[in-house]
């Protein structure tokens, strides 16, 4: 009899135990989940960013990072690839997670936590039509305008990462066109670390790594000699993106 009155009793709290943690979904607070792209690309001018003019309140017709909301049957991964796609046209794109952003009044109009994305493409592959449709534009990193909200925070925290990421791993396959000099890729360090480098110790802590393709092609543009073009070697490239190192550039 006492087994039988303590079994119910362990019943009735786990139908009522279970019944709270249903409710529990229906009372919780909902909020919206932005996914923010900050996507760079190199040119002969130095580092840009992309940007599109904001075309609905709040803040409509300033400039802002190019994002897009989270949909139900889709992971973060996902949707950042989905708006990388749709404003850039671009298909395989190297992009990494870089934070979460979840100040309370970071939007105005709704509570809105933001993951924030950074992604390289090369400015030259980019659908130019794309861009132009969505009143997209690229700015000099250096002289990027006044953000919406929050977004000149996450450029910034954007460069950052960027510049750590210069210094422990290969930069530039999908920066560069398929053929650079080594004077292009230099400019390209120079251009993210905003310091100019030494050029020999440069060219010689790069070639240590073991990532180029000297071509038996020149650029007879830099100068009357010409410069070799180079090219990545693909394979040892993405082996030594598995590993950090250290450039100390």
């Amino acid at each position: 009899m006492i087994y039988y009155e303590t079994f119910t009793e362990v019943v009735i709290f786990t139908v009522k135990k279970n019944k709270i943690m249903l409710n529990s979904y229906s009372s919780a607070d909902k909020v919206l989940l932005a996914v923010d792209c900050i996507i760079f690309g190199f040119d002969k001018e130095g580092l840009k960013i992309l940007l599109i003019k904001r075309d609905f309140e709040p803040e409509k017709g300033k400039w802002s990072l190019i994002g897009g909301f989270l949909k139900k049957d889709e992971k973060l991964d996902s949707a950042a690839i989905r708006i990388l796609d749709r404003y850039t046209g671009i298909h395989d794109i190297y992009m990494e997670q870089l934070h979460a952003y979840s100040d309370i009044d970071r939007d105005p109009v709704e509570r809105t936590i933001s993951v924030a994305y950074f992604a390289l493409i090369n400015i030259e592959n980019h659908n130019a039509e794309l861009i132009q449709n969505y009143e997209a534009q690229w700015f000099s990193v250096a002289n990027a305008p006044k953000l919406i909200f929050d977004h000149n925070s996450m450029l910034r925290h954007a460069i950052r990462r960027l510049r750590y990421r210069t210094s422990t791993k290969p930069v530039g396959f999908e920066l560069l066109p398929e053929k650079f000099t080594m004077r292009q890729l230099l400019e390209l360090y120079e251009a993210i670390l905003s310091k100019e480098l030494d050029k020999r110790n440069f060219i010689s802590k790069i070639n240590s790594l073991d990532i180029l393709i000297k071509l038996d092609e020149k650029d007879m543009m830099s100068s009357r000699k010409g410069s070799y073009l180079y090219a990545f070697d693909k394979e040892k490239y993405d082996a030594k993106l598995l590993n950090d190192f250290v450039l100390n550039l």
